[in-house]
C-alpha cells in the first residue's frame, strides 16, 4: 500500500487549529464574563459606600463609625452609631438616641426620648431626664434628681439611683448590683442575680422579684450564689417582696416593707446589717 503523508499529517494540524480557536474563544468569554462581573460588583459596591458616607454626613448625629456629641441649642430628632459613644451635653435635648458598641452620657439638665445600647454603660447626670434607658452589656447610673418616666433595663450590668431619682416604671437587671439611694421606684425591682441594696428615704412601689435562674438551659455558669438584698433604715418597700431562690435578706428594725414570700429576714438595728 503507498504511503501518504500529507493527507495523515493535516489532520491533526486542522484539529490542534481548530481546538486552540476554541480555546481563544473561550478564554475571551471568560475574560468578559470576568469584567462585566467586577463591574457589577463595583455598581453594587458604590451605592453603599456612597450610603455609609451619606450616613457619617449630615448634622454629625448619624453616624456608622464614630461618637455622637449633641450640643446645647441643638434639638436634633434622633442621634445614633454603630461603633461608638453618644455625649449629650447638659441643657441639651435630643430625640430616640442609640448605639450599638458605646455608652450613652446624658449631662446635667439634659433631656431625651429613649437611650440604648448594647455594649456600654448609660448615664444620666443631675435632673436629667428621659422616657426610658436600656443595655444589654453595661449599667445604668441616675445622677440626683434624675428622672425616667417608664423603665429602665440591663441584661449583665448594675443599677445605680442616687439621691431624688425618680423611675416611674420598673427597674429590671439579671446580673448586677442594684442600688436604691434616697430615690424613687415606681414599678418595682426585678433581677436574678442581683445583689440589692435599699438604702436612705427610698421608698419602692410594686415590690421586689428575685427570679429562680434557669441552670436547665444551655448556658449554666458555675455555682449558683446567694444573692443579698438589704432594706437598710428609713427605707420602704410597697408590695409583696417575692424570692423564687435562696437570698439572704436583711431588713431594717426601721424600715417598712409588705409582705415577704420566699425568704425569711433578719432584722437588724443601726445603719448597717450583720457582717456575713
Amino acid at each position: 500500500m503507498p504511503f501518504v503523508p500529507v493527507t495523515v499529517g493535516l489532520l491533526p494540524a486542522r484539529a490542534a487549529a481548530r481546538s486552540m480557536a476554541s480555546i481563544s474563544r473561550l478564554r475571551a468569554t471568560f475574560c468578559e464574563g470576568l469584567a462585566m462581573f467586577r463591574y457589577s460588583r463595583l455598581l453594587v459596591l458604590l451605592p453603599l459606600l456612597a450610603f455609609t458616607a451619606a450616613c457619617d454626613a449630615g448634622d454629625g448625629h448619624d453616624k456608622v463609625l464614630g461618637s455622637v456629641h449633641v450640643a446645647a441649642g441643638q434639638s436634633p430628632s434622633d442621634a445614633s452609631t454603630v461603633n461608638g459613644a453618644i455625649r449629650i451635653d447638659p441643657n441639651a435635648k435630643s430625640g430616640n438616641d442609640s448605639t450599638v458598641n458605646g455608652s450613652i452620657e446624658l449631662g446635667d439638665n439634659a433631656s431625651a426620648d429613649t437611650l440604648s445600647t448594647v455594649n456600654g454603660s448609660i448615664t444620666l447626670g443631675a435632673h436629667a431626664s428621659v422616657q426610658a434607658a436600656s443595655t444589654v452589656n453595661g449599667s445604668i447610673r441616675l445622677g440626683n434628681g434624675a428622672r425616667i418616666t417608664k423603665d429602665i433595663e440591663s441584661v449583665n450590668g448594675g443599677l445605680s439611683l442616687s439621691q431624688g431619682a425618680d423611675v416611674a416604671g420598673r427597674a429590671t437587671n439579671v446580673n448586677g448590683h442594684i442600688s436604691i439611694d434616697g430615690a424613687h421606684v415606681g414599678g418595682g425591682i426585678e433581677t436574678s442575680n442581683g445583689d440589692i441594696d435599699i438604702t436612705g428615704a427610698s421608698r419602692v412601689d410594686g415590690g421586689i422579684l428575685v427570679r429562680k435562674t434557669n441552670n436547665n438551659g444551655w448556658f449554666h455558669f458555675g455555682i449558683e450564689r446567694t444573692t443579698h438584698v438589704v432594706i437598710g433604715p428609713g427605707a420602704t418597700v410597697n408590695g409583696t417582696l417575692k424570692f423564687e431562690r435562696e437570698v439572704k435578706l436583711y431588713v431594717s428594725d426601721r424600715a417598712h416593707v409588705g409582705p415577704i414570700v420566699g425568704a425569711t429576714p433578719v432584722k437588724f438595728s443601726g445603719d448597717q446589717p450583720p457582717s456575713t
